[in-house]
């Protein structure tokens, strides 16, 4: 269990009506946030802005006009369904050989992204959006040079830590396998190049995530708490911290407790490498309003923003 020293106050009133919303860039949507949200929104992604001449890249609707690139598959990976003007269709390309074509998303740099800097220095953090499983999960492990491994994980979305190869995370929503099993999980660095932590829902992941259901699920962290959390359609998921002790290092001083003072290196969505160099735990799914907040969220505000992206 991690160490707990009380819940961080949060500042931001859900429904004042004096609040002063930071807008979001010109031409950008923001219309799936819950507006007093959207001054804490870093990025925001609804697949329904291709970069002008380029609709292998996504336009952010966030305050950090992070462009991610959609890898790959390009602008066919932008598919209609059903009420949904687009979403982003993901999944492994060869599930029988090893290569780097799997549909996945995301911005990498080996110097750090400077439009993701919210994130350096940071209390917390949210990652939230639309899922839905619509094929095989986990997928082959391609890896491997046994024909029936699979991967023990399901690439959702992530936030780089600035040390990252392209797969280790400062903030992850994701399905890993815990103690042999599958869970959904809210994984947090706190530190780069140091110990994550994993707090891991308990409920079965195939009754979080049902095959062809679109679910809405957010994490949250709070650096300085220590403190993890997991929503699914805006209402909390029982569940459990895999590592004893103290794995962010949170005892002593100084205080705060907040991340490494590094630009995060990017996004992954869908699976690891986003500099499209290797393959791994790739989603066989679709995805929509991606939100990457610079704070957690508290329990009210999942709730409406739930309610408020399901309109």
């Amino acid at each position: 269990m991690m160490i707990r020293r009380g819940t961080a106050a949060l500042t931001t009133a859900l429904l004042g009506a004096s609040l002063c919303v930071t807008a979001a860039p010109a031409g950008a949507s923001t219309g799936g946030v819950f507006p007093p949200l959207r001054q804490n929104l870093v990025s925001y992604y609804d697949f329904e802005h291709p970069v002008p001449g380029d609709p292998s890249r996504e336009a952010d609707g966030g305050r950090s006009g992070t462009t991610i690139n959609l890898i790959n598959g390009g602008a066919a990976m932008r598919v209609r369904d059903g009420e949904r003007r687009h979403a982003i269709q993901l999944g492994q390309v060869n599930p029988s050989a090893k290569g780097n074509d799997d549909w996945k998303a995301g911005i990498y740099s080996a110097s750090g992204v400077p439009s993701l800097r919210a994130f350096s220095s940071a209390k917390g953090a949210t990652l939230a959006g639309w899922f839905k499983m619509t094929g095989t999960n986990p997928s082959p492990n391609t890896e491997t040079s046994n024909p029936s491994d699979v991967y023990n994980a399901i690439g959702l979305s992530g936030l780089l830590t600035g040390d990252s190869d392209g797969h280790a995370v400062r903030a992850l929503l994701e399905i890993i396998e815990v103690s042999g099993k599958l869970h959904v999980v809210a994984l947090g660095r706190r530190v780069d190049g140091s110990k994550s932590q994993t707090f891991a829902a308990s409920e079965d992941w195939q009754s979080v995530l049902p095959q062809n259901t679109w679910v809405h699920l957010a994490a949250t962290f709070d650096y300085d708490a220590g403190e993890m959390a997991l929503y699914k359609d805006g209402v909390p998921l029982d569940g459990f911290y895999t590592t004893a002790g103290d794995p962010w290092g949170l005892e002593g001083a100084p205080e705060p407790d907040l991340t490494s003072a590094t630009d995060p290196r990017g996004i992954k969505i869908g699976g690891s490498y986003p500099q499209n160099t290797a393959e791994k735990n790739p989603c066989n799914c679709r995805m929509d309003g991606l939100m990457f907040l610079d704070r957690p969220l508290t329990p009210k505000e999942a709730a409406i923003q739930y309610k408020f992206a399901n309109r």
